[in-house]
């Protein structure tokens, strides 16, 4: 029986030059069911480890990347606070692709293709490992909370 390769993403690559430890976690895709609650029931975790990432602008080019818990909303004044913005709004999925890399539901805090501004919401530093999207729909990353924003060369931010 022929075993399975797992085609790396991006944010799997980036995770192996930066030498930090991961679990890969891959999971059957099923038609429509790509929002976070129904991943963390598809890999049998507790929504409170299984983050998701939402990608905001306050325009002109400024975008900015939030990983917050999958059953919980971004606070939309939080995040401007904690960016230095008056305001700041979600980026339109048709604009996710060319400024990440990535799609909706697919969408990693790690390896996009440019760097931007990267805050992780404070809970995250309740659980001792989170499960993010390692790049693509179908498979998540296992890590600490601290290698995350190692990774992902960002912050710890009260976000919900």
């Amino acid at each position: 029986m022929a075993k399975h390769k797992i085609q790396k993403t991006n944010a799997v690559r980036l995770l192996d030059q930066q030498k930090i430890p991961y679990i890969l976690a891959e999971y059957e895709v099923e038609e429509g069911k790509i929002d976070g609650v129904s991943v963390a029931e598809k890999i049998h975790q507790p929504v409170e480890k299984v983050f998701k990432t939402l990608v905001a602008t306050a325009g002109k080019g400024n975008l900015y990347v939030f990983v917050i818990p999958v059953a919980e909303e971004l606070n939309l004044k939080k995040a401007a606070k904690v960016v230095g913005e008056k305001k700041i709004e979600m980026l339109h999925v048709k604009d996710l692709l060319p400024n990440t890399g990535y799609i909706r539901g697919g969408c990693s805090p790690i390896g996009m293709k440019k760097h931007y501004p990267t805050f992780v919401d404070i809970s995250a530093e309740q659980v001792d490992e989170m499960y993010v999207s390692a790049g693509k729909i179908g498979m998540q990353i296992l890590i600490t909370p601290e290698n995350l924003v190692k990774a992902a060369e960002g912050k710890f931010a009260s976000l919900t």
